[in-house]
């Protein structure tokens, strides 16, 4: 289980990791704020230690525009103390970037459930008692991932997590692979997860260097997921997956370094040659064939 929840929280701080735009696009649909594209993203990766010198790692408070902090916390599982902990991490957070020693100003937190979280309700709340001075109650909206509809995740501007739709699909191939169910599979990867990340890009919502990062993600989790089952092999679920998870443009990229490459060889090459180095010389040194140092010399 410890296994499957780092490869999860690896997963989520890459997607957090993309391009200004795509992140700030994420903040102004979960939050429902309107940040400028433009608008700087400072990442708080910081530790904090506590009296007891337990330390809790803050890495999902994320600034922008150098104002405005936003927590985000990702869930595998149900925890009942989750609220708690992102109180904590937004209380050291607040102490660390305190400017007036009157004010004690917390990042807006949100939670997001990447399991089925069918009982758990729309908020958390934590009931702070302060004595005679009342009662706070400490809010945490939570974002049932897996329960959103392709339209909702659109309008929220969640693009950046397109690889966790694959999780929709986990318990019921993990329970049986039925010819529906793989069937479900091989469309939800190259249906649902390839044309949303085109839309987006064609949006203008994350960059074609987002998009390939996705797809890229996409087929690290599918593999961390789907590879232990034989049938999903057997029926070529993942060859379907692996072709589309390939762009054009990434085609175009790797022939274009196959390009630079040659051209590099053909640079390195008559420098050799004008240091009087012989063509079987020059081909050992660069460590290509004879037939290679002839196409060179021809050209």
């Amino acid at each position: 289980m410890n296994e499957y929840h780092d490869m999860y929280d690896r997963m989520a701080k890459r997607c957090l990791m993309l391009s200004n735009r795509a992140i700030i696009q994420f903040i102004n649909g979960i939050y429902e704020v309107n940040h400028p594209l433009d608008s700087e993203v400072t990442y708080n990766w910081t530790e904090h230690e506590d009296d007891d010198l337990r330390k809790t790692l803050a890495d999902t408070i994320i600034t922008i525009g150098g104002i405005s902090s936003y927590h985000l916390e990702f869930q595998m599982s149900e925890d009942g103390s989750i609220t708690f902990r992102i109180l904590e991490y937004g209380f050291n957070h607040a102490i660390k970037k305190q400017k007036d020693e009157a004010v004690l100003e917390f990042p807006e937190p949100i939670l997001i459930c990447l399991y089925e979280a069918k009982a758990v309700p729309a908020e958390k709340t934590l009931e702070i008692r302060f004595g005679n001075q009342g009662v706070y109650h400490y809010k945490v909206p939570v974002i049932k991932y897996l329960a959103l509809s392709q339209e909702e995740l659109h309008q929220k501007n969640m693009i950046i997590l397109i690889p966790f739709q694959l999780l929709k699909l986990r318990k019921e191939i993990e329970k049986e692979r039925t010819e529906e169910n793989l069937k479900a599979l091989k469309y939800l990867v190259t249906h649902d997860i390839i044309n949303s990340i085109a839309m987006n890009v064609e949006a203008g919502n994350i960059t074609p260097t987002d998009g390939r990062k996705l797809k890229s993600l996409t087929l690290q989790l599918y593999h961390h997921i789907y590879d232990k089952y034989q049938e999903v092999a057997d029926e070529g679920v993942s060859e379907a997956v692996e072709e589309a998870l390939i762009l054009d443009i990434d085609i175009i990229e790797l022939e274009h370094k196959k390009e630079m490459k040659k051209k590099q060889e053909e640079v390195d090459a008559l420098k050799l040659l004008l240091q009087g180095k012989s063509p079987e010389e020059t081909a050992e040194i660069l460590h290509i064939s004879m037939e290679r140092m002839e196409e060179i010399m021809r050209s």
